[in-house]
């Protein structure tokens, strides 16, 4: 049961994601295409990732990820810069641009956990985010 729950969560929470994502993807110049916004959006969530780290994360090959964050810097959406202690490793960053772009706020999230914490015990809640801690760590 719980299993299906927690699947139906995450089912909804991607749908909602998808939703705003390709809300917001416009046909203009320097707008970005699907396959960038999701690339860009793998670079957000990853933090700030490393050229061989993204590719590793999107199943590609070093020179693909290569070429997608050179498209992304190009349109300004990406930051590239040389590591300090070894230059030929290039680090990724998401831009201003991509922060007015993509809402990375997760409203509906602010929503779900206010909603909760009106139904549900301070002791509850508790519980509930043992629980999904437990399972955050789980998932690599």
């Amino acid at each position: 049961m719980l299993y299906k729950t927690v699947t139906e969560l995450y089912k909804k929470f991607r749908l909602i994601h998808y939703k705003e994502l390709f809300g917001r993807i416009r046909e203009k110049d320097g707008s970005l295409s699907a396959t960038e916004a999701f690339a860009a959006d793998v670079i957000y969530l990853l933090g700030n990732p490393t050229i061989s780290q993204f590719a590793e994360a999107i199943g590609v090959s070093q020179p693909n990820a290569t070429y997608k964050a050179n498209n992304l810097a190009a349109k300004g959406y990406v930051i590239k810069t040389l590591s300090e202690d070894d230059k030929r490793e290039c680090r990724l960053m998401v831009s201003d641009k991509f922060y007015s772009y993509y809402d990375t706020s997760n409203a509906f999230i602010a929503k779900a956990v206010e909603k909760l914490s009106g139904e549900f015990t301070e002791e509850e809640m508790n519980i509930a985010e043992r629980m999904l801690n437990t399972l955050n760590l789980s998932v690599k």
